[in-house]
């Protein structure tokens, strides 16, 4: 089998087009469908239902896909680990991480990692966490930053910080005078928060409806810097004021995530390894 072929199928039924695909893959559309069809009679059997007016995949398409994006993304690993043998100290990480976590902690900490390895370059990604672990179970991203607990069937676990969630409000709200807020006294208010991507979107609502309401939601977003700015309205967002929430605090755990047996490179061994240490001296 043709690993071209291969590859020229998956991405016809990723795309469920022909044209699309052809657009993605740089090539023409008749030599695109001469590569697929070439793929069924080395195969004898048809891949792909084209009676329909959108394509189809048959039952024997459905298994090609499945088992051919596992031979894909094998070859891929075999490329990376060959890479690091080559290339010790040089690679690449693709790092998935909500975009409030890039804003907090993650400018100083990429900072010190590259100033141990240069060679070595970063690609980061701003997803919301639930997207940072289906994109990391899938192979798209080397790690991901998500807040605990995830599944541990599916990942390896780095914890690295421990927080509680904050309650943000204007300074000149009743509530910016108070040392904290307990959830219940949040039944009135209306809330604006990160989009359903992120986990923190789920948790919070859990913890209204646990102390027996829902919450008033008149804003999502996946950005933080909007966020920040709608709470702040007309009013300087330096003195928006923060305030911690009690009975129940609600952790804010988060941990550099890794899909299970899948090859670490030597990039992203040596990015764990530092972030290791600064857990570490953090919680020393």
């Amino acid at each position: 089998m043709d690993i071209r072929q291969l590859n020229y199928f998956l991405e016809v039924a990723k795309l469920r087009s022909f044209t699309k695909a052809s657009q993605s893959l740089h090539i023409s559309q008749p030599t695109l469908s001469k590569m697929v069809k070439n793929l069924e009679e080395e195969l004898e059997v048809e891949l792909i239902d084209r009676s329909a007016r959108q394509i189809d995949l048959t039952d024997a398409g459905e298994v090609v896909y499945a088992q051919g994006q596992k031979v894909m993304a094998s070859i891929d690993e075999l490329s990376t680990y060959l890479y690091d043998v080559m290339n010790l100290k040089k690679g690449m990480i693709k790092i998935g991480i909500p975009p409030l976590i890039g804003v907090l902690f993650f400018p100083k900490i990429i900072q010190g990692f590259q100033q141990l390895y240069p060679d070595i370059t970063i690609k980061l990604i701003e997803y919301g966490a639930n997207r940072v672990q289906k994109a990391v179970e899938k192979g798209a991203l080397d790690l991901g930053v998500a807040v605990l607990p995830v599944n541990e069937h599916l990942f390896d676990i780095n914890p690295f910080i421990s927080e509680k969630m904050l309650l943000y409000v204007q300074h000149s709200h009743p509530l910016a005078s108070k040392t904290h807020v307990e959830i219940n006294e949040l039944a009135q208010e209306k809330f604006i928060l990160f989009n359903e991507d992120f986990t923190l979107h789920d948790r919070l609502i859990q913890a209204c409806q646990q102390a027996g309401f829902e919450p008033n939601v008149a804003y999502e977003s996946s950005q933080w810097d909007f966020i920040g700015e709608m709470i702040a309205a007309k009013v300087d967002s330096s003195i928006v004021k923060a305030v911690p929430i009690t009975n129940p605090s609600i952790s804010w755990d988060l941990g550099l995530i890794l899909k299970k047996d899948k090859y670490i490179s030597y990039a992203s061994k040596q990015f764990l390894h530092y972030m290791n240490e600064q857990h570490s001296a953090l919680y020393r």
